[in-house]
């Protein structure tokens, strides 16, 4: 049975200032090496795969992250998750269970599982203060994965996951994926996004607002619904968000009407029964999904779950469902040209 909470814990979400934490606080799944880099190696005796700690060159920006390698074989692809505004790449790779983390999950089904923290986030938010504009987070994160293709193998290419204001930034880089000719990100094959509608269900103004305890059931839903003690182990990955991110946050609905046609691969958008900032009736989702200029868009509900569904005890379940469609991205890349519309 889940801890009751005594108080309202941090919240994240589609644009929520922290009320703790600093830029570049390290997260829970991370303690720092020697030499300054963070350090997730397993001890001996501990089940693997490990998560270990990356940093990656953005063009110019530097991004921090968490990495899982398959065991043995070079990687099948490459998951790469976007943590949602005032998180940080741990929201991934969830401490109070070892089932909620997408990260070890898919390594053990033969993928890199790369989380990073978006600019603006951990190690970046010593260079950009105020954080970086939704197409510029795109562009700084194409270059990254370039630049990670470049030193690593990649197998079939790319899979974009992204949480709420991470979904977001998952989309914008897929509408302009190629568009750059980066050596490094030939493949996207797909992208998979939660917690995000393209119609708010509260006044924008509250992204911002300041009533934690009103934001608290918009973020997370009953407790019942997570783990025993994951608001506490949650809490180092709280991060303050960026000025430009949260700005920008409530122009959401124009902007993915703009950038929705351009995003040309396979989508599938998920929505917890609880989640309470957007809209996400039938109509809603059918017109969000019919904007999109991809060849293939699925739209779920998660039952049993909150905003922040990657902490939550369906986190497990949710996330096979992401590899599932990952599965699927690969068979319709591996068809020939002429039969991959169809199904």
């Amino acid at each position: 049975m889940t801890q009751p909470l005594t108080s309202p814990p941090p919240v994240t979400g589609p644009g929520t200032p922290a009320a703790s934490g600093a830029p570049g606080t390290p997260d829970a799944s991370v303690t720092p090496a020697a030499d300054g880099a963070p350090d997730t190696t397993a001890p001996p005796g501990a089940p693997e795969p490990a998560v270990t700690g990356i940093e990656l060159d953005a063009d110019g920006l530097t991004l921090s992250g968490l990495l899982a390698r398959p065991r043995t074989a070079d990687p099948r692809a490459v998951v790469v998750a976007l943590h949602g505004g005032g998180m940080r790449a741990g929201y991934f790779h969830g401490q109070a269970d070892p089932a909620t983390s997408l990260l070890s999950l898919a390594a053990d089904c033969g993928y890199a599982a790369l989380a990073l923290d978006r600019p603006g986030y951990g190690r970046s938010a010593r260079e950009a203060p105020d954080g970086v504009g939704l197409a510029g987070q795109a562009d700084r994160l194409r270059a990254a994965l370039a630049a990670y293709g470049r030193e690593h193998p990649t197998g079939a290419g790319f899979f974009l996951v992204g949480h709420s204001l991470g979904g977001k930034v998952a989309l914008a880089t897929a509408a302009g994926w190629g568009g750059d000719g980066l050596p490094g990100t030939e493949g996207l094959l797909g992208v998979d996004v939660s917690g995000v509608s393209d119609r708010w269900a509260v006044a924008p103004t509250r992204v911002t607002g300041t009533d934690g305890r009103q934001r608290h059931a918009l973020h997370w839903g009953p407790p019942s619904l997570y783990p025993p003690d994951t608001f506490r182990l949650a809490r180092p990955l709280i991060a303050p968000m960026p000025t430009i991110e949260a700005t920008e946050a409530v122009e959401w609905p124009a902007t993915y009407a703009g950038l929705a046609p351009s995003v040309r691969v396979p989508v599938r958008l998920t929505f917890a029964e609880h989640e309470r900032w957007w809209h996400i009736d039938p109509p809603t989702l059918e017109a969000m999904a019919a904007r999109l200029g991809s060849p293939l868009v699925r739209t779920e509900h998660l039952a049993d779950a909150g905003h922040n569904i990657s902490l939550g005890l369906t986190a497990r379940s949710y996330h096979l469902r992401v590899l599932a469609f990952l599965e699927e991205c690969l068979a319709r890349a591996q068809r020939p040209v002429s039969v991959r519309g169809r199904g």
